[in-house]
């Protein structure tokens, strides 16, 4: 969501305080964006096999949110100094921006909850990730992921922890606490900030990041897979809590809170996986397009244009969801969702520049300034 000035379509080019803008980040962000669309529409399976073809879109579910999660690490950091965050007193406005930009990602997604879709909407917790990071805008990519290593090791706990609270809450309760855990998410964001600080727009970078993230979820999904299969009964499990499944052992639950493999199970498994996927698909992204040349960055034109006003077009895809009659879920309704979203996007981003959201809060946020 950043708050970068717009260029003209032929480049969709930003320039933040910090650097020329990465569009294969965009085009990132725009996967994420759309599979979470095809995840509330696109009438797809509720687990991943891949022994069944027809179950492979299911891939959306879990991996986009957290690909989204993590890709707000990625434009905090870039907007925050890139490799070099810098001291005070910039940090310190760089700071007071980000709370700025939680206050209206907040109320963005307050408004958007009081439309009462289907629908669990991420933004109140995508804000408050923002706020999370305000204190580690200038820690080492190493320890970065350190602290990302321990809120994946927390995270089923945590999430076992507070899910009795939840007992009989209301919908806005539950949305807000219990479906995006923040000790879960909040290691998206920091895997995200690492990713920025290790210097994404480098081109060995990319190669590693690619191949570390692959090797990463690989290895976690074949442990996740070997240990804790999902159980028979995981359809009555509810997004962001472990489960243990109706008659399994002592040592089969610890196995499922901690190394399932079910997507939105909170499992340190699943955390790792997703982050690996969502690390491997902002560097291939960022590799395929950025420092191609124009026929690259032209065929990228209608993803970046997406990907560019992330808040707009999700909030929007939300509005139009409340104002049907009767929710879609089917891979026609997806595709219409899609198409509508990237003419959108082109079409505004060409006009007008941001996205009216993203000139919102860019406009809020200016009024700290960085000097």
């Amino acid at each position: 969501m950043s708050s970068a000035r717009p260029a003209p379509l032929t480049a969709l080019r930003g320039v933040p305080a910090s650097g020329a803008r990465l569009q294969g980040v965009d085009v990132a962000r725009a996967l994420a964006l759309l599979g979470m669309m095809a995840t509330h529409v696109g009438g797809i399976a509720d687990q991943l096999d891949w022994a069944d073809p027809e179950s492979w879109a299911a891939v959306a579910h879990g991996r986009s949110s957290s690909l989204f999660a993590v890709l707000a690490g990625v434009s905090i950091g870039l907007t925050s100094g890139r490799t070099t965050p810098p001291g005070p007193p910039t940090i310190g406005r760089i700071r007071a921006r980000l709370v700025v930009r939680t206050l209206v990602v907040v109320a963005v997604g307050l408004l958007l909850m009081a439309l009462q879709t289907s629908v669990y909407v991420i933004l109140p917790t995508y804000g408050a990730l923002f706020l999370l990071a305000v204190p580690v805008l200038r820690v080492r990519a190493r320890w970065l992921l350190v602290l990302a290593a321990v809120c994946a090791v927390l995270s089923p706990v945590v999430a076992l922890a507070t899910a009795p609270f939840f007992a009989g809450a209301g919908t806005w309760e539950v949305q807000l606490g219990l479906v995006y855990p923040v000790v879960t998410f909040l290691a998206y964001v920091l895997v995200g900030l690492a990713v920025a600080r290790a210097g994404l727009e480098a081109r060995r970078t990319q190669v590693l990041l690619l191949a570390s993230g692959a090797v990463v979820a690989v290895a976690a999904y074949v442990v996740g897979n070997a240990t804790a299969p999902v159980p028979v009964d995981a359809a009555l499990a509810f997004p962001g809590v472990p489960w243990t499944g109706q008659g399994s052992t002592g040592v089969e639950a610890v196995a499922q809170v901690f190394l399932s493999p079910r997507d939105h199970s909170s499992s340190v498994v699943d955390v790792v996986g997703t982050a690996g996927v969502a690390v491997a698909v902002i560097a291939l992204c960022t590799l395929l397009v950025d420092g191609r040349g124009r026929f690259a960055e032209r065929i990228a034109i209608p993803l970046a244009a997406v990907g560019s006003m992330p808040l707009t077009v999700y909030a929007g895809h939300l509005v139009v969801l409340a104002m049907l009659p009767t929710a879609p879920d089917s891979g026609p309704a997806w595709c219409w969702f899609a198409v509508g979203s990237v003419l959108f996007a082109v079409l505004w981003r060409g006009l007008l520049g941001r996205g009216p959201l993203e000139r919102l809060t860019g406009t809020l946020t200016g009024l700290v300034p960085l000097r």
